[in-house]
């Protein structure tokens, strides 16, 4: 009979138990040879002539807690995404949002830099894999919604917009703010972005959710959200000059029908998907957690006798 930890390990996937060896592997290399953080960690005085920095510096966690955090949280989110995106498709969401959080962080510190003249803001080695996580959660509002999390009182699609707003809030008590708070903003929005626009949907040969209840002001209060609707769709038009025409391209609609994977009856479809793997990995659980109570039963009744 395996140990309790073993049985919750083997629930995991594959994939995701692969990336925590990368991530526990990755870490303790720099534990053991500091300088190699410099070569590997998002530095944006160096990145120009060490670009791989974009990609490895996701993978690179400094502390025990970011490493402890980023491992759970790639298991936990990992068991509920995979199994609905494929192992593919998790794993080209992953990179992606990576890369592209790295390229913003990167930006962002040299505007930073251009502002203010303080050096640490080009010098300061940058990592960890808390912007994809960050997508992950966006992954999670996209695909149950309405799931209300039972150690938490709240609804599944609350937790970026909660995520980010304690991250703010800490942000403002905490020094270290610059080495992760960027990276959690560009991460959520990155999500948003590649989830919204560009991930291809197998069934309907179509990229993107344009959904009303995915929209980028559901991340905001509703009393906000005419104003963000607003600022958003000029944004939109003025910055990527796009309009309907936009839209039809994506294959969204053709005329005024909505073509497969755009339409409300898909989303809520695939929502389905989503809250009923939840549901069967929680009564998973719960029936393992029930066998486990039989067993000590009958183990503690033969003691007994």
């Amino acid at each position: 009979m395996g140990s309790p930890g073993s049985e919750i390990f083997n629930e995991f996937t594959k994939l995701c138990k692969g990336l925590v060896l990368i991530l526990v592997g990755v870490h303790i290399v720099v534990q053991l040879i500091p300088s190699s953080l410099t070569y590997f960690a998002l530095i944006p005085a160096r990145t120009i002539h060490f670009g791989r920095n974009l990609i490895t510096a996701g993978y690179i966690e400094q502390s025990i807690q970011g490493l402890v955090v980023s491992t759970l949280g790639l298991l936990f989110t990992g068991k509920l995404l995979e199994p609905i995106w494929g192992s593919k498709e998790f794993l080209k969401f992953i990179f992606v949002i990576n890369f592209l959080t790295s390229v913003c962080v990167f930006i962002t510190a040299i505007a930073l830099y251009g502002v203010t003249r303080q050096e640490n803001y080009l010098y300061m080695p940058l990592s960890g894999f808390h912007g994809v996580l960050a997508g992950f959660l966006v992954g999670i509002k996209q695909m149950v919604p309405d799931q209300e999390l039972p150690w938490l009182k709240i609804k599944a699609k609350w937790l970026p917009s909660l995520m980010l707003l304690f991250s703010i809030a800490v942000s403002f008590f905490t020094p270290e703010s610059a080495t992760y708070l960027s990276t959690l903003i560009f991460g959520t929005y990155m999500g948003w972005i590649y989830l919204r626009y560009l991930q291809r949907k197998p069934e309907s040969k179509h990229r993107g959710d344009p959904n009303e209840d995915f929209a980028f002001s559901t991340f905001f209060p509703e009393f906000l959200r005419p104003i963000i609707d607003l600022i958003a769709s000029n944004f939109h038009r003025n910055l990527c000059g796009k309009s309907e025409a936009f839209i039809d391209t994506l294959g969204y609609s053709l005329g005024s029908a909505p073509l497969p994977g755009s339409d409300p009856i898909e989303a809520s479809r695939r929502r389905e998907k989503g809250a009923r793997a939840l549901e069967e990995r929680l009564a998973a659980e719960s029936l393992i957690a029930a066998g486990k109570k039989s067993e000590e039963l009958q183990i503690n009744g033969t003691n007994n006798v």
